[in-house]
């Protein structure tokens, strides 16, 4: 049974309650990070931080813990629930409020954080590489929605994702309103076309990811060329390989695109040497900043 840390103390995860009328339960008026822990380390802690804080000030939502509190609360969480590897969920709800919408009448957030174990894919599709859809659903626009927010209101991306499901899938890459490449229901999108590793940019209406950035750094670090840029759904489909990222997944090839197969229907060699970099830099020593 998990040990919840839940508004400065830690609780059970069956005493870990919010109130029917938390206006993240009623409206998903709230944010949230999805963190792992490697040996021990939290990964990437500092840039997740910074992400779930910048979501909830875009959301005029006051945090009442500073970030080095709440790095505290992660470690604690993670320190009482005995895991080396575990994936951590650091939720912040607008908190009590009433049937009414108006957010500025909810007086304290809910600050809640869930340390436990995530297994978003089959273990096996690391090694065969996976098949996703086009999703019909777009991407909600960017000026409608700030992509930046990781917001507790996944509406979009959970209709999308049934859709996959529907489909036999686990994934379905949505395109915007341009018709452009944007992203998946969890995941962001990768593509490499003559040694280069291209993803979509974040005004393709992306949440721009933290595992999407070290992927980037270390194509960098390794002199793998990259670069951020709109495609369309062709050149994807045209791509000598696809890949996933993202803190669930890590890294996971993507080998067909609905009926057809990415270069030889197996996960290609850029994809399994920057998986190798991604599991000895975390293995070894997961980098917290």
């Amino acid at each position: 049974m998990p040990t919840i840390w839940m508004n400065g103390q830690l609780v059970s995860d069956k005493d870990a309650k919010v109130s029917v009328f938390d206006h993240g339960l009623l409206y998903g008026d709230g944010c949230f990070e999805g963190i792992r822990v490697y040996n021990g380390r939290i990964f990437k802690m500092t840039a997740h931080l910074e992400r779930l804080y910048n979501s909830a000030e875009k959301l005029t939502l006051k945090i009442p813990y500073t970030i080095e509190q709440m790095a505290d609360a992660l470690r604690e969480g993670v320190e009482a629930n005995g895991t080396a590897n575990a994936y951590i969920r650091p939720v912040v709800t607008r908190g009590y409020g009433n049937l009414g919408i108006n957010p500025f009448q909810c007086e304290k957030p809910e600050v809640i954080v869930i340390t436990a174990t995530i297994q978003l894919y089959p273990q096996e599709l690391y090694a065969t590489g996976m098949k996703i859809i086009t999703a019909k659903r777009p991407r909600v626009d960017r000026r409608a929605l700030d992509p930046s927010i990781k917001s507790l209101n996944y509406l979009n991306n959970i209709l999308t994702k049934i859709e996959a499901v529907k489909a036999g899938v686990h994934e379905a890459v949505m395109l915007n309103s341009e018709g452009n490449v944007s992203e998946c229901t969890g995941d962001n999108i990768f593509m490499i076309k003559d040694g280069e590793v291209i993803t979509p940019p974040p005004d393709a209406g992306i949440l721009v990811g933290i595992t999407r950035n070290f992927v980037l750094q270390v194509c960098r670090e390794t002199g793998i060329p990259c670069s951020e840029r709109n495609f369309k759904i062709e050149d994807l489909k045209a791509a000598d390989e696809v890949f996933l990222t993202g803190t669930a997944a890590e890294i996971m090839s993507v080998t067909h695109i609905d009926d057809l197969q990415i270069g030889d229907g197996t996960p290609g060699p850029v994809t399994r040497r920057l998986l190798g970099e991604f599991r000895t830099r975390t293995g070894e020593n997961a980098p917290e900043d």
